[in-house]
């Protein structure tokens, strides 16, 4: 096996000692601008890296962020979210020459072990947290190990103890956020289904206890009240996001005595397997049913209808969430991001319903 380079072999490649070289690679002072020079000319020949573990016991940053998916790991291979999201994330922390350590637990619980785990180890400078609850443990565990973070999808609960501008010796908040407006993406979904004459809609939902699926759950409940429609008219129920619970729960309400004229799912998978129950109980897309997809994807493009569905760019959600973790980890004070407004895109899922359908 290829023995990897170490500081003696550069300091004798170099003709300098081994404290000089470590005075170089660390940008140190105690070596001139030409040993400098030379030294660093030499452990790139060499193919030299720093190692990360050796690096992290000094006090120095690991050069890895972390990533901890808490999900059924049977809904991952499908959805195309997290893939573009995850995407993303890499574009923007190889260009910074930074890792991303990736792991999928079972529960909230096991995620929290991970990040005690990481912080105990050094192992990563940073997380990005996905999928916030409403009810969370994470940003308050997070604030203690001081392991600097961004909330993605969520924004976390201001903690006014880290103030500083109330009080500059309290160590600053580390926990950032970027966002999505979920409200305003289900306001465009109510105005298209709305707008063709649809009043009764049915939300199939993502994973309950998710902020984001809460949002979206009170928008569409605020902006069917708005146009005088009330839960006996416009509700949502949830899934896990998978296949089989998306095909369950179409089959469930369209097996109701006054079933939905439209369906809006939470992800682009649900809603083919919402198209496929429909066919199945020879129920015409669009002419008794209108689909619409949260998330566009290619399965929305070549499936027959085509999903009307929201155009978002995940994959620029995923780049804007890493350069946050990554401005925080150069020293730069927390906040909260906002991403690009989704916008819907009508394809011919999507029609006004039939006549006899509507009362």
């Amino acid at each position: 096996m290829a023995r990897r380079p170490t500081i003696k072999d550069i300091a004798r490649r170099a003709g300098v000692s081994e404290s000089a070289v470590s005075f170089a690679l660390n940008d140190r002072p105690g070596v001139s601008q030409d040993t400098r020079a030379r030294i660093r000319r030499v452990a790139e020949e060499l193919g030299w890296q720093a190692n990360s573990a050796a690096r992290a016991l000094s006090g120095e940053r690991s050069g890895a962020v972390g990533l901890v998916l808490a999900r059924p790991a049977h809904t991952l291979g499908v959805e195309s979210f997290f893939l573009q999201l995850v995407s993303g994330i890499q574009e923007v922390l190889s260009a910074a020459r930074t890792a991303l350590l990736f792991q999928v637990v079972e529960d909230i619980d096991a995620e929290c072990a991970v990040y005690r785990r990481w912080w105990a180890e050094r192992r990563v400078d940073g997380v990005l947290v996905v999928d916030p609850r409403m009810t969370d443990p994470r940003p308050e565990l997070l604030r203690q190990l001081a392991l600097p973070a961004v909330m993605v999808g969520g924004e976390p609960s201001r903690d006014p103890s880290r103030d500083r501008s109330r009080d500059p010796s309290r160590p600053a908040d580390t926990l950032s956020s970027v966002r999505a407006d979920d409200a305003g993406a289900m306001a465009q979904v109510l105005d298209h289904l709305h707008g063709l004459g649809h009043r009764r809609i049915v939300h199939i939902a993502g994973l309950p206890g998710l902020a984001h699926t809460a949002r979206r759950i009170e928008s569409l409940r605020t902006e069917a009240a708005r146009r005088g429609l009330g839960p006996d008219r416009v509700r949502s129920v949830v899934t896990d996001y998978s296949d089989a619970e998306g095909a369950a729960a179409t089959r469930r309400v369209l097996a109701e005595p006054e079933p939905p004229t439209a369906l809006v799912y939470d992800n682009d998978v649900m809603a083919v397997a919402g198209i496929a129950v429909a066919a199945e109980l020879a129920v015409p897309v669009p002419g008794r049913l209108s689909i619409v997809a949260w998330d566009d994807s290619a399965l929305c493009r070549v499936t027959h209808p085509r999903l009307t569905a929201l155009v978002r760019d995940t994959a620029g959600f995923g780049r804007l969430a890493a350069e946050e973790l990554l401005a925080v980890l150069a020293g730069g004070p927390a906040g909260v991001r906002q991403s690009e407004q989704p916008r819907l895109q009508p394809r011919e899922s999507t029609a006004a319903p039939a006549a006899h359908t509507e009362s």
